[in-house]
């Protein structure tokens, strides 16, 4: 239930129209180019599910591992209606207190007058800028819908966004053939974490359920922050330097200690996840991607710059530069493990939520291997 008195706080609907509105043309190609591109990354993540499992030694608990979740190559309208149905079923508990605070509290007034369908457009404007830039995505928590299969088990699905893929390769200069099947092989690593790993979809949940139920923001504080990423988009008010206001991600909004803690477990996993798919393209690249050393170089490069100040802003506002920080911290880790106790002594980390990493065991890959292995250095 997303309404009170018959008003939705979120026009989902509305998003996804303005997203598809909104978001930026693809590269041009032809009807020909774009038929090859679509079916060269689905050959691409059918090789890539046996590179990775030869690679990091993971395979499903029960052997064979029965059917896998689907591999779907989208365009940029089909990842922002995958991303809408995602978003609404994981923060259904959030929006049911958010309602609650609505209907009792004096800022309910101001929510009801903006309605559901500003805030619809706004969280439109937001998904139109992310989706001309992600390449691949696993949707852990994905329910299926009549255009987008789910998984058989209940969840999870493997996006391949062609346009953007087509535009990055274009944009770094890189062998077409050889960019795809890397991008795939960071993707089919995340599909193999969890398909390998069954415990892990609900301990993620588990943690994102907890640290939205401690959720104390009000209302209009959260739709202010909305409106100020959209406005931000749109050209309205542009970044200030040095406006510590401005310059807040909306995750950093939630500030109770016991969100405190589960963020930083959260954040450990994500960078453990991250940086785990980042080794593992990169490990598998040298056997079947020639050219891996030149797309690593040019595509970290990309990674760390952005597209510009408005870019780098919105970045921020949205804690993307906090997942670019994963990406980076927890390669390392995974690095500074396997050259310590090699993959099968790195793959204790997925026995169980106990073995994880925690945040500074992220930035302290030896106190992992203490703790788990029992070793210290010397």
């Amino acid at each position: 239930m997303t309404s009170v008195g018959g008003t939705e706080m979120v026009d989902w609907k509305l998003a996804v129209a303005t997203a598809t509105r909104l978001v930026r043309p693809g590269p041009e190609v032809s009807r020909d180019e774009a038929r090859d591109v679509v079916a060269e990354l689905r050959r691409h993540a059918i090789a890539s599910e046996e590179h990775v499992r030869a690679f990091t030694r993971m395979t499903h608990p029960e052997g064979g591992g029965g059917p896998q979740p689907p591999v779907l190559v989208v365009d940029r309208a089909g990842w922002v209606k995958a991303n809408v149905a995602g978003f609404r079923a994981l923060i259904g508990p959030l929006l049911a207190k958010m309602q609650d605070k609505r209907a009792n509290a004096p800022a309910g007034a101001m929510l009801g007058a903006v309605g559901g369908k500003v805030t619809g457009v706004e969280l439109g404007m937001l998904l139109s800028f992310l989706a001309s830039r992600v390449l691949g995505q696993y949707e852990t928590f994905a329910p299926a819908t009549r255009d987008l299969p789910g998984s058989p088990a209940g969840g999870g699905r493997l996006l391949l966004v062609a346009p953007n893929i087509v535009q990055v390769e274009r944009e770094l200069d890189v062998a077409p053939h050889d960019f795809r099947l890397w991008v795939c092989l960071h993707e089919e690593t995340h599909r193999t974490q969890f398909t390998a790993v069954p415990w892990l979809r609900d301990h993620i949940e588990g943690e994102i359920q907890g640290f939205l139920g401690e959720t104390e923001v009000d209302p209009a504080t959260l739709l202010e922050r909305i409106r100020e990423a959209a406005q931000t988009l749109a050209g309205g008010r542009p970044p200030v330097d040095g406006d510590e206001g401005g310059g807040r991600s909306i995750v950093e909004l939630v500030q109770t200690p016991a969100q405190r803690e589960i963020l930083a477990r959260l954040t450990a996993v994500m960078s453990l996840l991250e940086g785990h798919a980042d080794y593992v393209m990169d490990g598998v690249g040298p056997q079947v991607v020639p050219t891996v050393a030149e797309i690593r170089e040019k595509f970290q490069k990309r990674r760390a710059t952005g597209a510009g100040r408005l870019d780098a802003a919105l970045r921020k506002l949205l804690g993307l530069d906090a997942k670019l920080r994963q990406y980076r911290d927890g390669e390392r880790f995974v690095r500074a493990v396997v050259d310590e106790v090699g993959m099968d002594g790195f793959n204790r980390v997925w026995t169980s939520p106990n073995t994880l990493p925690t945040k500074s065991e992220i930035a302290k890959p030896a106190d992992w291997v203490a703790r788990v292995h029992g070793r210290t250095d010397g």
